[in-house]
């Protein structure tokens, strides 16, 4: 298991952001050549990112590209199959034939074994497809919600709570799930408001979103505080294993943990929180 409780978006046009990148507390990093990046800016940007790739020491890093309905998105791939990075971030995914035009592009571009393919779903067609998307690649690791983009198709107002977004939310994350794959929830725009920022973490975490996206060093910490496993919740899992293991050992299959019955799916569930717990620890 790897720790992706907060995944930092960074500008691939700011040479000084992505020097500063470097000594962030973001478990992964997103070197950002499509929103981030004004046109005539692409490519200048793309060497910059390309050759940056390499500098963030054991720090997971990807590269989004732009859209594959843009003129910059056949150049991105090439340029991104050469550099390598742990991953391409790919827009505005919106079915399986989009994934399996990525995978071949990185093939033919000679893009190494450990570059994954990083899907955002981002429209009304992506919620729909989401199981479609999920499954399509063995390549595809990673689903990322691109919230704004899909309120604005659904002339959803944003609210606290993110109400009009929940139905989507929760077909890609089943999706996500039946497919074996992590996902990431959206960003929040208010850098300001650290409150509503942790709420809005704490309900990606309960939906069960494995980590969220950034758009500002200031949100790294609650974010990866509140994605992280709690000692309280890690001392349980230990509990849980320890009493399970033991009523095995008697040829039980079923115990009682504080008052509550454990059976073999509370303890896949501990050993998940344990493995996660170590990855942060890592």
């Amino acid at each position: 298991m790897r720790a992706r409780r907060s995944v930092l978006y960074m500008p691939g046009a700011n040479e000084r952001a992505l020097e500063k990148a470097k000594s962030l507390a973001a478990d992964a990093l997103i070197l950002d050549l499509e929103d981030a990046v004004a046109p005539d800016a692409k490519e200048s940007a793309r060497e910059r990112v390309c050759a940056a790739v390499d500098s963030y020491g054991s720090r997971e890093v990807t590269i989004r590209v732009n859209g594959l309905d843009t003129e910059w998105h056949d150049a991105d791939l090439r340029a991104t199959a050469q550099a390598g990075p742990a991953a391409v971030v790919v827009p505005k995914v919106n079915s399986a034939a989009d994934v399996r035009q990525v995978e071949r592009a990185l093939e033919l571009g000679g893009a190494p074994e450990h570059t994954t393919i990083w899907a955002m779903v981002e429209t009304p067609a992506a919620m729909l497809r989401a199981e479609e998307i999920a499954t399509a690649s063995e390549r595809l690791t990673v689903l990322v919600m691109g919230t704004n983009d899909l309120a604005n198709e659904l002339h959803a107002e944003t609210v606290p709570g993110r109400a009009p977004l929940l139905g989507g939310l929760s077909l890609c994350l089943l999706a996500a799930r039946a497919a074996g794959k992590v996902i990431l929830d959206g960003v929040y725009n208010d850098v300001k408001d650290l409150d509503g920022f942790e709420a809005e973490c704490r309900q990606g975490r309960q939906f069960g979103f494995d980590g969220k996206t950034l758009i500002h060093p200031g949100q790294i910490e609650p974010c990866n505080r509140v994605f992280a496993p709690s000692a309280e919740e890690i001392q349980r899992a230990r509990t849980i294993i320890t009493a399970f293991d033991e009523a095995k050992a008697r040829g039980q299959g079923v115990v009682t943990v504080d008052g509550r019955m454990v059976e073999n799916l509370h303890v896949e569930n501990a050993r998940r929180i344990l493995s996660l717990a170590e990855a942060v620890g890592a």
